[in-house]
């Protein structure tokens, strides 16, 4: 018997927690597929970079709120590699400073700012023309792509998701690192809920596997939502 054909284009959600390795493999299982990949916090952090560049109090959501008419951002979405710029100046590397890392939250939890930014990404998905674009992100499977044919929660215990983003931060402490991936977390929940899955959501818990497991357990859940949509 065949095998029935996959459905394309295919939007796939990815959300989880911070340290959870939602970047890193959601790039990976997009070049593996041949998708498209939109790394929607690089946006979040595009958007405080842009705030402390024009001197905005990003404690003040009003403040925050002025500055984003004149946001001008792109960013690419080949999963191989990707610019991110504001106006004319390229971010890429800027947007991952310790400093920037610091605001992130207070831009992003000011309503104003994330309707603005989920019609962006909206509109980078609709225009996406490979066969398919790996969307990851905090909120991506409830608000932003809530009618994605796949919407994965990807996890991880907190003691793991330390580790690794310790392993990634060789110059910072472990206990540091742990303390700001709690604070990350504490404040990104009083916005949106990233620790549970929503009905339709499949959790990929990656505790216990390492990276290539990771990407197999995704690319899985892939494989098997495109397999029940065609029956």
């Amino acid at each position: 018997m065949n095998e029935p054909t996959p459905v394309y284009p295919l939007v796939v959600a990815v959300d989880g927690p911070a340290g959870s390795g939602k970047s890193s493999v959601s790039k990976e299982v997009a070049r593996r597929l041949g998708y498209g990949f939109l790394d929607t916090g690089a946006a979040y952090r595009a958007l405080a970079w842009h705030a402390e560049a024009c001197g905005v109090d990003t404690d003040d959501a009003a403040s925050v709120i002025s500055c984003v008419s004149s946001f001008e951002y792109r960013i690419g979405t080949d999963p191989a590699g990707y610019a991110v710029q504001v106006g004319d100046v390229d971010v890429t590397t800027a947007i991952r400073d310790p400093d920037i890392t610091a605001v992130v939250s207070r831009v992003a939890r000011v309503p104003e700012v994330r309707t603005h930014l989920i019609e962006l990404f909206r509109s980078i998905i609709a225009d996406e023309r490979r066969p398919g674009i790996v969307v990851e992100g905090r909120d991506i499977t409830t608000v932003v792509a809530p009618d994605a044919p796949v919407r994965i929660l990807l996890t991880a215990s907190e003691a793991v998701r330390i580790a690794r983003r310790s392993a990634e931060l060789v110059d910072t402490a472990p206990e540091h690192t742990g303390e700001q991936l709690r604070r990350r977390d504490e404040a990104d929940a009083k916005v949106v809920d990233f620790m549970t899955a929503a009905e339709g959501v499949t959790t990929v818990d990656s505790t216990e596997l390492d990276f290539e497991q990771t990407v197999d357990a995704v690319i899985g859940v892939i494989r098997a939502a495109q397999h029940e949509v065609v029956r």
